[in-house]
Parts: C-alpha cells; sequence; structure tokens
C-alpha cells in the first residue's frame, strides 16, 4: 500500500470526526402555531356598537368547513380595530395574540379590501419601527359591499418595496393565517 494513500485514508476520517457540529448547531425551528380563530373587533370612533368579524376552524384544515361572521360597517366613519388569534382545540384556549405580540419583528398582518373608499392603516410596530397590524385604523368612504382580506405572514421581508405601507406584494415568507370576510357599508 502506498504510504501516502495510507495517511490520507487515516487523516480524512479524524478531520471530520473533529470538524463535526456540536451540540448547539442544530437551529430547532419554531413550529407554527395552530390559529383556529381569527376574530376582528371594530369599535367606532363616534360611539355606537361594536362589529367582530370573526374565523372559527376548530378542525383546522379537516373535512369541517370554517364559519366565517363578516359585518356591517357605517358609512363615514373611523373604526379603532383590534385583531385577536386563539388556538381553541385547546383548553383553555390558548392565545396565540401573545405570541405575535412577542415575536412581533417576525409577523406582520396584511390588510387587502374590494371596497372602494375603505382603508385600513396600522396602529403599531415593531422594535425596529415596522408595521404589525394587531391594532389598526379602519376608515369607510360611501356605501358599497365587498371583502376585506386579512393575511398574517410569518417571517416578511419587512424592508421590502412597499411592505411597509401594507403591500403583501413583496411580503415574502409564510402565510400562517389568510381570511376573507365579507362587508357591507352602509
Amino acid at each position: 500500500m502506498n504510504w501516502k494513500l495510507l495517511v490520507v485514508a487515516i487523516l480524512c476520517p479524524s478531520a471530520l470526526f473533529f470538524t463535526g457540529c456540536d451540540k448547539d448547531d442544530p437551529v430547532i425551528p419554531n413550529e407554527e402555531e395552530l390559529i383556529t380563530t381569527l376574530n376582528y373587533i371594530l369599535t367606532p370612533q363616534s360611539g355606537g356598537d361594536v362589529i367582530t368579524m370573526s374565523f372559527q376552524d376548530l378542525d383546522g384544515d379537516g373535512g369541517t368547513s370554517p364559519t366565517v361572521v363578516g359585518g356591517t360597517l357605517s358609512a363615514n366613519e373611523t373604526y379603532d380595530g383590534t385583531l385577536e388569534l386563539l388556538n381553541e382545540s385547546e383548553t383553555p384556549a390558548e392565545d396565540i395574540t401573545e405570541e405575535i405580540e412577542e415575536e412581533d419583528e417576525e409577523h406582520q398582518f396584511f390588510f387587502q379590501s374590494s371596497i372602494s373608499n375603505l382603508s385600513i392603516a396600522y396602529d403599531d410596530e415593531d422594535d425596529d419601527g415596522n408595521p404589525i397590524g394587531l391594532s389598526s385604523t379602519l376608515s369607510t368612504g360611501a356605501a358599497g359591499e365587498g371583502n376585506i382580506t386579512i393575511t398574517l405572514i410569518h417571517e416578511p421581508t419587512k424592508d421590502g418595496e412597499g411592505v411597509s405601507s401594507g403591500d403583501i406584494t413583496n411580503a415574502e415568507g409564510e402565510i400562517d393565517i389568510e381570511v376573507t370576510f365579507p362587508v357591507s357599508v352602509q
């Protein structure tokens, strides 16, 4: 046997042994939580009844269709909006909203509407000054009907073009939940 080949045969496995991963090296992914319920709570700034639009899907991606309750909003009104997310497959229900608040730099809600003269603005931000969306301001104009879609993106590219202003086009990341509510403005 060639002595050079013998040296290589001994040193290569040794080098691999000494450069292997430490126990601290593995990155354990943050498992996504199950979100069974999303409530969009709208409080009119001029007073009046609170409107709660809700999505509930207790079996997740199972065979039962989710329950979606939209809302009727007043024309020419401004609402303070709050999002609440729960995992109601557990008892007691787990408040996922708290986790999103703790990991605010890794999450952002996006609001899209097919209703003309309806806009939604962010009222909260993470430690870097980027929007989150757990708190918002919804403003209506003239009467109309359509939908509001709320999308929660996990690990969005918050510095992407338009993302900080709510444009989901360049957000990237993964969708944690996406809900479309039927809405009437009267």
